[in-house]
């Protein structure tokens, strides 16, 4: 964002934007910020914004963000592989699988070393079924799953195919494993990690994860809401 655009950008005709969603904001408070941002700029009440794939709240990295007549192409760019990078914790679980939950057990890992690792990624390359988290905003007669789940109310969610690309050991510990994931759409990290943990006869959960790519955009592209806030002025008028 270092070099301010010189053609004249049509949020109402319509944008496609690149954001590195902050920690701790869900992906529709990013959407309301922008939202907000171009009302007040535009001197209007209404605009159509959306974004092409949901992040959690302690996600950080890649958000497509589009306006106007462009929400229409929110729906393939949501189709688009997805890259991340996802921090593992090592020998413990939560109840949601990340860090939104207190830890509820701790397992053993000091049988577990790389060549452990890598022979148990094999198994989650390529189409595999993964059950979602119950911490998820799953639909479930009516209620998201994670209503259910805050309430300690025990649901089943089925399987579902997945895709899962490719799988890189970036770091590894005995307590920590960084993985770089390239998969499709509907992947749930957070039960990637929970079910590795198990296949490493241990536990695992999800410490950190950072979207860095969904289909041809990558983050290094993207803007942070400050950004687009010193920017918006550039991008309207010029």
């Amino acid at each position: 964002m270092e070099n301010i655009p010189t053609k004249t950008y049509d949020f109402q005709q319509g944008e496609v934007l690149l954001f590195d969603k902050e920690i701790d904001w869900t992906s529709f408070d990013l959407v309301i910020k922008v939202r907000n941002l171009l009302c007040h700029i535009l001197s209007i009440r209404k605009l159509k914004v959306g974004h092409a794939g949901t992040l959690d709240p302690r996600a950080t990295g890649l958000m497509i963000v589009c306006t106007g007549k462009f929400t229409k192409k929110i729906e393939s760019f949501q189709a688009g592989e997805k890259e991340y990078i996802a921090t593992i914790k090592l020998g413990a679980t939560t109840p949601s699988f990340d860090m939104e939950t207190e830890e509820d057990a701790i397992y053993p890992t000091s049988h577990i070393d790389r060549e452990k690792i890598e022979e148990v990624l094999k198994k989650f390359t390529g189409e595999i079924l993964q059950v979602p988290p119950l911490f998820s905003a799953i639909q479930i007669n009516g209620k998201r799953a994670y209503q259910y789940a805050r309430k300690g109310e025990n649901i089943k969610l089925d399987a579902r195919p997945v895709v899962i690309r490719e799988l890189e050991i970036k770091k590894f510990s005995p307590t920590e494993l960084i993985l770089r994931v390239v998969c499709g759409k509907g992947t749930y990290i957070r039960s990637l990690a929970r079910d590795l943990g198990e296949s490493l006869d241990s536990g695992a959960y999800l410490t950190a994860l950072r979207r860095t790519r969904i289909g041809e955009f990558k983050v290094e592209d993207a803007m942070t809401i400050e950004e687009f806030k010193e920017k918006t002025n550039y991008f309207v008028t010029n």
